[in-house]
């Protein structure tokens, strides 16, 4: 019997006789917690959030149940502006069964479309919601959420390192190198735009001068040198330039066989994603600032990037992300997904990139913050040597360490207090 059973049982049965008299108890606890076939009955009862800062600001949403489950989530990036908008779908949450995730979170986006439900903060907002139900549904049924989603491919999940070690001038540099390498991972990224460059002409014109290039091309060419030919390279444009540039880095960098160049030009323009790709050996990414599956049509239909990579904790969720790579897969595209969030949000990612036939890798940002990392959930550290074994607890499978948590709290914020009706 799941957790939800027995928690239920416990309070029906409390003070009765313990035996053959506690039967009738157990019988009508059953009866009340679950329908003919088992299915837990549940009903929302609250939906309350916290925010923290680390790599920027991320929203943990909880939604409650009448039967004291509650699933956890977290939203990040464009997360900023989401808690009212989570307040604002309580009223189509509050008494809803949390196990209907697609018609709950279908319902909250159709109904928002005159309030931006194509993309940005509100999808964000929906995007923590749906998480916290996923984690619910597994925790109500007992099983990973995984296995919700299909099933696992893979039991590991391959992490690249967004290692800070590019530049040359850096005295540290090296030592931060091997830190990276001593943590086991094999593949990781670095950050070649810079909008302070002191080589820049103009700061708002996006193309790069010459010494840019020669700058940026430094950079890749050091990374490159740190670390064995065995791990791969990533770079991030992070779109900061124009397509002119994009084109020069493209072709510049490849004598170094990247694993990808990351948006080189901003995602909006799919044409001009694709002329780069189409100019170039070097695999092209793009699609963290993309929303839903609509967002990432074009961009395959029009065959604009290598590899796609969603952020799974604002994208549209677990489900929208599966759905994403699904339509993928179609093209032989594989995904290779943005997470810069805590271990719970990371390793919710960890559940759809398990599920997927097209998983490459998946992004790990917190090199400068592993204390809070490594404390952040009760489950402790969930590396090991640059991957994440998929747990079999029920949910997302990890709980988060309130107290160091709180750590990171954004002040004069309220931490899963409950909603005021």
């Amino acid at each position: 019997m799941n957790t939800l059973s027995r928690r239920h049982l416990l309070r029906a049965t409390s003070g009765a006789a313990v035996g053959i008299f506690s039967l009738p108890a157990l019988a009508a606890a059953v009866q009340s917690a679950t329908s003919p076939y088992r299915r837990p009955k549940l009903k929302i009862t609250d939906v309350r959030t916290a925010q923290v800062r680390a790599h920027g600001l991320q929203v943990h949403v909880r939604v409650y149940t009448d039967q004291g489950l509650f699933g956890h989530g977290e939203a990040t990036d464009s997360a900023v502006g989401a808690p009212p908008l989570i307040d604002g779908f309580r009223r189509f949450l509050i008494g809803q069964d949390p196990l209907n995730i697609d018609l709950l979170t279908e319902r909250i986006r159709t109904m928002g479309i005159f309030a931006g439900a194509q993309g940005g903060q509100y999808v964000t907002a929906i995007t923590g919601v749906e998480i916290a139900l996923w984690d619910l549904a597994g925790k109500a049924l007992g099983l990973p959420v995984y296995q919700l989603l299909g099933g696992k491919m893979r039991d590991r999940i391959r992490l690249y390192c967004d290692a800070q070690t590019e530049d040359p001038d850096d005295p540290n540099a090296r030592e931060k190198a091997e830190q990276v390498k001593s943590m086991g991972f094999t593949a990781v990224k670095i950050d070649v735009d810079d909008l302070r460059d002191p080589n820049r002409w103009d700061p708002v014109n996006t193309t790069a001068s010459n010494a840019e290039i020669d700058r940026m091309v430094r950079k890749v060419a050091f990374a490159r040198e740190l670390f064995p030919s065995r791990v791969d390279l990533a770079v991030d444009m992070h779109g900061r330039y124009d397509m002119t540039t994009g084109k020069r880095m493209a072709k510049e960098v490849e004598p170094f066989k990247l694993l990808y160049l990351e948006e080189p030009v901003p995602a909006e323009n799919v044409d001009a994603m694709r002329d780069i790709r189409e100019s170039t050996s070097t695999p092209i990414c793009c699609g963290e600032n993309l929303f839903l599956r609509h967002g990432f049509r074009t961009v395959l239909e029009k065959r604009a990037a290598d590899i796609i990579m969603p952020d799974i904790q604002k994208c549209g969720g677990l489900l929208e992300s599966r759905k994403i790579a699904d339509m993928a897969h179609t093209y032989y595209v594989p995904v290779a997904p943005h997470c810069v969030v805590s271990p719970i949000g990371t390793m919710a990612s960890c559940h759809v990139c398990a599920a997927i036939p097209n998983f490459l890798v998946l992004e790990w940002h917190w090199i400068p913050r592993l204390p809070l990392w490594r404390s952040f959930v009760k489950e402790g550290e969930i590396i090991d040597k640059g991957f994440i074994t998929l747990p079999d607890r029920p949910g997302i499978g990890v709980e988060m360490d309130e107290e160091a948590a709180r750590k990171a709290q954004v002040p004069n914020t309220p931490w899963f207090e409950p909603t005021r009706s």
